[in-house]
């Protein structure tokens, strides 16, 4: 006989494990997605994972200019600035339907 009480911590056990597994697998698909930051009406743009790791920089060769690198500076800036706002973004949905609005790092 479980004595009284062990089946709710048993059931509680088991329900933690489920919503790990179901952390685990939107922490999958968050690597796998991907946004797109841009700047400079899409001449810069940032491709970024929803980890928040950058996977490439698209630069229209329109915006180079030798003579004001501090602008295509600038303008790279805000499309990395723009690409993790999406991911930070996505990454919250993702992760907000899973855990049901529970604070990170819980699991």
């Amino acid at each position: 006989m479980i004595p009284k009480g062990m089946g709710n911590l048993n059931k509680l056990m088991k329900q933690a494990q489920q919503m790990q597994a179901k952390v685990a697998k939107a922490q999958e698909e968050l690597a796998a997605a991907e946004v797109e930051g841009q700047a400079g009406g899409g001449a810069v743009s940032v491709r970024m994972n929803g980890k928040l790791e950058i996977q490439g920089i698209s630069i229209q060769p329109s915006v180079v200019d030798p003579e004001d690198v501090e602008m295509l500076e600038d303008t790279v800036l805000a499309a990395i600035h723009d690409a993790t706002k999406k991911a930070q973004d996505l990454a919250e949905k993702t992760m907000g339907a899973v855990t049901g609005g529970m604070p990170p790092g819980l699991f």
